[in-house]
């Protein structure tokens, strides 16, 4: 069965060029086209698409708000298209935060168009998969919705000088961003240092990881090549590049480099959790999150035999049962574990490292 699709844009040009590249997939049927936010509205009660495509900036209503308004009377999975621009980046966002599963990037030239409409169609297909039934009648607060520890932005957070002695590592994908928000916003200031893939491209995990700063205690930056590892603070896997863990002293540190694509992403957990089995072991404890596909199936598997404890988000709180399934499936993940009680979980299990 194909998944039906209603484009919603405030630009004719750009409707027609989504339209007429969806048309080329035999998985999707594109049952209509909105100039704005409020024809889309009438649209999606008359036609029931099972996918949205959603500008982020539009006249009368951009996308954050139109997702507020949308998501609590009727939940429908929607990738946004985005550009590349910081205030773009921020929308996407904000607009993750509004129930959004996945985004795409408007290409910067025309070269780039065939690959953007491939991984559009990919990512429509996947959020047919979505599971948004939790936002309805959820109140999202202005700004952007979401779960986390608000009012840290502003407070003063110290970072160990120390290298961490246990690391904790997650992988995300589809769903991740909340997922994440969820997370590491119940870390205190003293967990353990922790390294994170979430699928995202280049220019976007900067932005991603100053916001889950200002919404948690604990320090968040995008890693950079050569950071230590330290309890405390947060790595975030820069777009584009890979990233393992590799020892530094007494401790580890973290490696970003021009990896070619491994399960089909950049970064990927899999590489990540893999240098986490070779160079940590039994020092470390794991999470996957929710996300589409089998990314850091294996290497979670490959954590579990050097003796690191590993948990995995439960179906029924996944926006996509993908990477958590296979991980469990694998051997890799001990239990799944509801997203609300992943942190303490995780916390839990660090201390249990002797």
């Amino acid at each position: 069965m194909k998944v039906r699709v209603l484009i919603v844009d405030d630009s004719a040009l750009v409707r027609q060029i989504l339209l007429e590249g969806m048309k080329k997939d035999p998985g999707i049927e594109v049952v209509g086209t909105a100039g704005d936010p409020y024809a889309a509205r009438d649209m999606i009660v008359q036609l029931r698409p099972d996918v949205l495509t959603l500008d982020v900036e539009m006249p009368k209503m951009n996308g954050v708000e139109f997702l507020q308004k949308l998501m609590p009377q009727y939940p429908v999975p929607v990738v946004m298209v985005s550009s590349l621009t910081e205030r773009g980046q921020k929308i996407t966002l904000d607009a993750m935060a509004a129930g959004a599963v996945d985004f795409v990037a408007k290409p910067s030239g025309v070269a780039a168009l065939a690959q953007m409409m491939d991984e559009l169609c990919t990512k429509v297909k996947i959020a047919s998969t979505a599971n948004v039934s939790h936002w309805k009648n959820r109140a999202v607060a202005p700004g952007g919705g979401g779960v986390g520890t608000p009012g840290s932005a502003g407070i003063a957070k110290t970072i160990g000088s120390a290298l961490s002695t246990k690391i904790c590592v997650i992988g995300a994908s589809t769903g991740g961003t909340e997922a994440l928000r969820e997370v590491i916003g119940g870390f205190p200031r003293t967990m353990v240092g922790t390294v994170v893939v979430q699928h995202m491209p280049a220019g976007f995990t900067k932005m991603f990881a100053d916001r889950l700063n200002s919404l948690s205690q604990i320090t968040v930056k995008e890693a950079e090549d050569g950071d230590q590892i330290v309890d405390g603070r947060v790595l975030i896997a820069a777009g584009g590049k890979q990233m393992e863990v590799v020892k530094f002293g007494s401790g580890w540190r973290v490696k970003l480099f021009d990896g070619p694509l491994c399960c089909g992403h950049r970064p990927s957990v899999e590489v990540m959790m893999q240098s986490v089995a070779k160079n940590v072991g039994r020092k470390a404890v794991g999470a996957m999150l929710t996300g589409m596909g089998s990314d850091g199936a294996d290497g979670m598997k490959a954590m579990r035999d050097a003796g690191a404890r590993c948990i995995a988000q439960d179906e029924a709180s996944c926006v996509v049962f993908g990477m958590p399934k296979e991980a469990h499936a694998r051997g890799g993940a001990e239990r799944l574990v509801p997203l609300k009680s992943i942190s303490a979980t995780l916390q839990q299990l660090v201390k249990m490292i002797v």
